[in-house]
Order: C-alpha cells, then structure tokens, then sequence
C-alpha cells in the first residue's frame, strides 16, 4: 500500500472501523443485482426483476436520509442497530415470498422494507472526517474508501451472481444480509472512533442539509448518474443471457468496478490546486460520452473493455463530489448531506434499473444500452445548469469553505 493511504491508519481504530465498513458496504452492490437475478432465475421477467430492484432503490433513497439525519442527532450506535433490524426482516420476507411463489404485491412490499439500509460509505466517511478535517490527508481517505466502495463493486456482483446461478436463485441476497448484520453490529461495537452527535437545538440552524443550493445541484446530477449504474447492471446481467452466459455478467460488471478502483488510487496520490468544482464537472462529462461505446457493443469482450475504460472517471468524480459536500453543508450534518448522495444514486437506480428492465422486455438487451446513453446526456446538462449554483461559495456552513475563508481573512489582516 502506498504511504500515503497506509499513513492513514496510523490512527487508532481506523483499522477497525474501515474493515467493518467493507463488510457492511458489500450488500451496497449485492442485494440489487442479486435480486434482479434471483427474480429472472425464479420468473424469467426481468421487467419485474428491474422494478423490485428500482424499488428498493426508490425506498434507500426515501429512508437512507431520514436515518442519516438521526445518527447527526443521536450517534450510529443508537440508530444504525435498529435501521438494520428492519432491513434484514425485510430481507428474509423477500426470499421467502420470491421462494414460494407469493403474490407480486408481497415482493413490493419486502423490497420496500429493505430500503431501511444505512448508507454505510456515508457512516465511514463521517468517521474520516472526525479523525482528520482540514488536513490533507482526508482527501487521501475519501479517495480510499472510493476505492472500497469499487472494490465491494468488483467482488460483490461476481458473489451474488455466482452464487444465484451455481447454487440456488436465493443465495446472493442471503449471504448480503448476513454482510450488513456482520458489518454494521461490527461497526457501532466500536464506539472510540463514533462520531459525536450534534443534538438539533430548538432555535439552532434545524431543517434538512439538502436546503443548500450546492448539495441541491450535486444530488440532481447524481440522480441521472444512478440512472447510469442501474442500467447498466440490469443490461449487462440480460446482454450475458443472451448471449448464453448469463454467470459471465458478474465479471463483466467487476471489470467496470475495477476501472473506477484503479483511478480511484491514483487519483488518491494526487493533490490538486484550485476549485473542485472544474474537476467535477469534467468527471461528469468523462462519465456520459464513456457510455457511448455501449451502444456499439456486439460482444461480451468488447462489453468488458468497455466498462472498464468507462469505470476509470467514476472514483475520481465520486471523490470531488465528497469534498464538495463539506463546502456545502453545515459540519453538524455531513452525515446526512453524504447521505443525500447517495440517495440522488439511488433514485436514478430506480429510474434506470427500472426503465432497462422494460426497454429489454420489448426490444432487447442491446437497446437497452441507450438507457444509460440518455442518462448520461441528462447529467452533463444538469451539471451545467448548476454549475453556477455550485461554484458560488457558501457562507457560513461550519465546514470548510467557512473555515478557510476565515483563515484566509486572518492573513491577510
């Protein structure tokens, strides 16, 4: 490991708190293509496949924040435990309604509950920035955990899928509950490292962290970004089918986490001068025109190159985006601006999973590339049409654009 990333956990407790983190982040990439699988292996339709996985997108994205904004309040202990209760009831209810054959209705319901997930990446960031605000060496640990998260991306989809077709449809999504029990009782077992919550004080600056214009314009471009992802991974999964193998999709799918993982350490090693808000931008664009080449695609080795040179501006623009969020959100509530992220991620995996399944159902896996084509057209607009909103600086928002404009001020008086 390179000096800078291993300096990180020189730090007690880093260690801990990062490997529950990897553990609790897996079901991140399992639970929705696993069940994707599992519903196509189980009914053959992958449009009732795509909108569970949409659905329970759509709920992370409609919960996820809610949970974020209480651990600000009352520490991860007190609420990661039990959010995580629910979703793993939900879970088990999934498999056994898909199992037995229950009504679709059922499917809807469980896949709903499960959206109660905590947004793990988001927990672990907080921790970084507990550990080391305004230094550099938390754009070293965003970096890091990007490259965790595209890691839980590589070897997530080849488990579940791996397991949903060698051994039976349901094991995926199993053994991705069992992860986020395993990760998250791990992680808030370690209480030196937790963040200290910031009660809302009843005359304080209350009212949720996305009423900042910049965190606005960050979480609609991230809408069409997941839009991205999640047709990208339903496509890919029906694309392998017919071309006759369908178990081939999870390595396809690892080697489009394995770019973003690759530039996402040395982007790590890197330490940029000026705004972020350039590079940002730029990484939106790199995302969009990469999506061209897979409407092209006639073959799964072409697809797998495809996707990895398309994965490689995915952790860089994951990376800015984490430091935009500090400029633009109040200290007391980053956990819940992150979260926001993901949640924008999260409903465009809806839109995209979901709008995938229906483009295949009626024209085929090959057409259904030009859902992420559009997707990423629309998030290079949004972008722009932000952009001002985006690089206006943000006063007084306690993080650091605050701080460094104070500092700045002191020196030059």
């Amino acid at each position: 490991m390179p000096s800078p990333y291993r300096a990180l956990f020189a730090a007690p407790g880093s260690k801990g708190f990062s490997a529950a983190g990897f553990l609790g982040r897996m079901p991140l990439s399992m639970m929705g293509i696993g069940v994707v699988t599992m519903v196509s292996q189980l009914t053959g339709r992958y449009g009732l496949a795509g909108a569970l996985s949409a659905t329970i997108a759509l709920a992370a994205a409609v919960a996820g924040p809610q949970v974020s904004r209480l651990v600000d309040q009352y520490g991860q202990r007190r609420v990661l435990r039990p959010a995580t209760l629910i979703s793993l009831v939900a879970a088990a209810g999934l498999l056994f309604a898909a199992h037995y054959e229950w009504p679709d209705w059922t499917l809807y319901v469980f896949s709903a509950g499960i959206g109660c997930v905590p947004s793990i990446g988001a927990m672990i960031r907080a921790r970084w920035a507990a550990l080391y605000r305004d230094t550099p060496q938390l754009h070293t640990a965003y970096s890091f955990e990007s490259v965790i998260d595209e890691v839980c991306f590589i070897f997530g989809p080849i488990i579940s899928i791996g397991l949903s077709t060698a051994w039976f449809p349901e094991a995926g999504p199993l053994l991705a509950a069992c992860f986020l029990a395993v990760g998250v009782f791990w992680l808030t077992a370690q209480r030196a490292t937790e963040p200290a919550p910031h009660p809302r004080e009843r005359h304080g600056s209350g009212g949720s962290a996305l009423r900042a214009p910049g965190l606005q314009v960050l979480v609609a471009t991230f809408v069409a970004t997941g839009a991205i992802f999640g047709a990208v991974d339903v496509v890919t999964v029906a694309f392998a089918d017919e071309q006759g193998h369908k178990g081939a999709a999870s390595v396809v799918l690892a080697l489009y986490a394995a770019g973003s993982c690759v530039a996402g350490l040395v982007f790590g090693l890197l330490h940029f001068k000026g705004a972020p808000e350039p590079r940002w931008l730029l990484g939106i664009c790199a995302m969009a025109v990469s999506m061209i080449p897979l409407l092209l695609v006639g073959s799964l080795p072409f697809l797998a190159v495809a996707l990895f040179v398309a994965g490689l501006s995915i952790a860089p623009t994951m990376i800015t985006t984490m430091s935009l969020i500090e400029q633009h959100v109040p200290r007391a509530q980053l956990t819940e601006g992150m979260t926001w992220i993901s949640t924008g991620l999260a409903v465009g995996v809806a839109l995209g999973s979901s709008a995938a399944g229906w483009v295949i159902d009626a024209a085929g896996a090959r057409a259904g590339y030009g859902v992420p084509a559009v997707s990423g057209a629309v998030a290079v607009a949004v972008g722009f049409l932000g952009y001002r909103r985006l690089s206006r600086p943000a006063p007084r928002r306690g993080g650091v654009v605050e701080q460094h404009s104070e500092r700045e001020e002191r020196h030059v008086a």
